[in-house]
């Protein structure tokens, strides 16, 4: 596996997305599949978040515990299948900001095309998870990292279902910066882009829209 990318090989997440990647699995599974295993994801992707101290009470006692400021978190969503992502990931850490990057693949270069930007303001204190299910070309994660780097958040992360070498490699190459979290990492693309043997267009099967 290249540096800097970490397959999730917890059982669940192998379980879930296994029903996710059938093609017979339904609108309805497919988002319900799709909200659980990103928010089993986000427990790994989140485990070295910076704590902070804090004094509290107990029914028994005085103690010093430990919180993540999940404010100063940053989902951002590349539209518009990133979308699907951000239920479960916001059930993990609900105090979480969200941003949007708007790209879509341009059918005949495969590059992407952005068409819509926002994010919370202060991102130089907060720490940006960018979630999309594929990462296929590599093309959009590319170019939304490229954006969200001019905001200078203090960290970034990204976020995929499933992922193949060409995109990997790519989006290493631009970015060596940002570690990558995938449930899987398949064996490449088709001659249209797609990877194989993936599980579709995940933004299709999660909004019903073929």
């Amino acid at each position: 596996m290249a540096a800097g990318v970490e397959v999730i090989g917890h059982p669940l997440v192998q379980h879930k997305l296994t029903l996710l990647r059938r093609k017979t699995t339904s609108t309805v599974d497919f988002r319900r599949l799709l909200g659980e295993l990103s928010a089993l994801m986000a427990y790994e992707v989140t485990r070295d978040l910076p704590l902070h101290e804090v004094a509290i009470e107990t029914p028994v006692g005085p103690m010093t515990g430990h919180l993540i400021d999940g404010k100063k978190v940053v989902f951002v969503a590349i539209l518009r299948a990133g979308i699907g992502i951000l239920d479960g990931m916001l059930s993990v850490v609900p105090g979480a900001r969200v941003g949007h990057v708007g790209l879509y693949r341009d059918a005949q270069t495969l590059r992407a095309v952005e068409y819509y930007f926002r994010m919370p303001r202060d991102m130089a204190s907060r720490d940006a998870i960018v979630v999309d299910p594929m990462l296929a070309t590599g093309n959009s994660a590319v170019a939304a990292l490229d954006r969200l780097k001019e905001t200078r958040p203090r960290s970034i992360r990204y976020v995929c279902l499933v992922g193949c070498p060409e995109g990997v490699a790519n989006l290493r190459k631009h970015h060596p910066d940002v570690p990558v979290f995938a449930a899987a990492i398949d064996s490449g693309l088709n001659d249209h882009g797609y990877i194989v043997p993936g599980l579709g267009d995940a933004g299709d099967r999660y909004f019903g829209t073929k």
